[in-house]
């Protein structure tokens, strides 16, 4: 209980979001050294219901939540948030980003995290400009790579860098090896690999990222 008269600290929050199709290492990576940089209290992990700028259809959103369940095990500060997957129509940010805050005091402070393909396409996204005014933007930097951003987006926002190892793995390379019938031993948890290979995931080919 805070002494009287006093104001209790503002809470930290973060939002990650993606389609997590599937979830893999270096979101979870991401999502730890957010919480350490940005002295978090709570992170939100939050799928894509329908997101508007893909062409390929997402694995089920049952199964993208049971992975990203699995991978943020073993740590409180993690909370999956259904918002997107229970929403009907696109998945905008903006409008998560409202639904999130209407349910949080007023005074919190808001990081969204994105890794560099976000923030490269983040000007195209549906209310980009709103969006910056309700957030500060953090972004994956791994070494000796040169960030990609649309002039006017650092016009609006002054982003805060995340540090990551270098880590080349990403959901479409992991899909990929599924469909060949190779190992993605070390690109995904564990659970999140027998999890998969149970259910059968990711056997038919697609396309897209």
């Amino acid at each position: 209980m805070s002494a009287v008269g006093t104001t209790p600290p503002s809470r930290r929050i973060g939002i990650f979001g993606g389609s997590f199709d599937p979830v893999h290492n270096a979101h979870v990576a991401l999502a730890h050294a957010a919480l350490n940089t940005l002295q978090l209290d709570e992170l939100l992990w939050v799928p894509t219901g329908v997101p508007w700028q893909k062409q390929r259809v997402l694995a089920a959103h049952h199964h993208r939540e049971a992975m990203v369940k699995l991978a943020m095990a073993n740590e409180a500060r993690f909370v999956l948030d259904r918002c997107e997957l229970a929403r009907p129509g696109p998945s905008y940010m903006l409008d998560t980003v409202r639904a999130l805050q209407a349910s949080q005091p007023a005074e919190s402070i808001w990081f969204l995290i994105v890794g560099q393909d976000q923030l490269a396409q983040l000007h195209t996204w549906h209310g980009w400009q709103e969006l910056l005014q309700c957030v500060t933007l953090a972004v994956a930097q791994r070494p000796g790579a040169n960030l990609s951003v649309d002039a006017a987006v650092l016009d609006r926002a002054t982003p805060v860098m995340v540090s990551l190892p270098s880590m080349h793995i990403s959901s479409t390379q992991i899909r990929q090896r599924l469909q060949e019938h190779k190992s993605i031993d070390g690109l995904v948890p564990p659970a999140v690999a027998s999890y998969i290979d149970k259910n059968l995931l990711y056997q038919e080919q697609q396309t897209g990222s």
